[in-house]
């Protein structure tokens, strides 16, 4: 397996580093099981992004204007999920929320560092349960760890399947704002995010936008990509 690290300044320059490396570098296969069954995936075999002012405004993609593509996150978007992060409640015909998950464990995390200080491990908020992966669609959220170092709360996250394109900017905007709501309720200043994934990709409809917006023919450079 190839192992990608990536080191961003914000979140819009993580999504784009990630757009062009995985036009590089990504593998290309046919989809067995899961989402989008039948077509393609081009996925990194396991990537972690350390990005390290996440804060910086705006949260969503850079799009120059005169490429005539549109932004994978609609203005907005992120502030309208942030309640799917944080709270249980699930609309119709929804399986889960990871809000179900993390809105007592959020609560939690916080009383544990104002109650009783910042040097611990136990800080770790979980998504999903066994039976989780009897779902048609299974969380691909599947935790959230948190760290307060230099007063500051950072955020290691994974997820199992991560849709490059669409799931990656909106999920990490949203996460953000998740962090900058603890951060404040704790007492700190809002901190880094570090992300990993064995699963994220981009589906083959949306390989011909990445390329316009990256300006890469991708995939290519397999002798580049394999020297690490």
């Amino acid at each position: 397996m190839r192992l990608d690290f990536i080191e961003a300044r914000d979140l819009p320059d993580a999504w784009f580093q990630c757009v062009y490396r995985l036009l590089e570098c990504g593998r290309e296969y046919t989809i067995q099981r899961g989402s989008f069954e039948g077509q393609k995936r081009l996925e990194f075999d396991y990537v972690t992004v350390h990005i390290k002012h996440p804060d910086v405004r705006p949260l969503i993609p850079d799009i120059p204007p005169g490429l005539g593509i549109p932004n994978p996150v609609a203005d907005g978007y992120i502030e309208e999920y942030l309640p799917y992060l944080m709270t249980s409640a699930k609309k119709e015909g929804e399986d889960y929320t990871y809000g179900q998950y993390l809105e007592k464990q959020i609560d939690e995390v916080i009383r544990m560092y104002r109650s009783d200080g910042y040097n611990t491990n136990q800080a770790y908020m979980t998504v999903g349960e066994p039976a989780a992966l009897f779902l048609h669609d299974p969380p691909c959220l599947r935790g959230i760890d948190t760290r307060i170092r230099d007063g500051k709360l950072h955020f290691i996250v994974y997820f199992r399947s991560w849709d490059l394109w669409n799931g990656f900017p909106a999920n990490l905007g949203g996460i953000q704002l998740l962090k900058e709501y603890m951060a404040s309720s704790i007492g700190v200043d809002d901190g880094e995010i570090i992300a990993a994934s064995k699963g994220l990709h981009m589906y083959d409809y949306v390989w011909e936008l990445a390329r316009l917006r990256t300006m890469k023919e991708g995939p290519q450079a397999k002798v580049k990509c394999n020297e690490g």
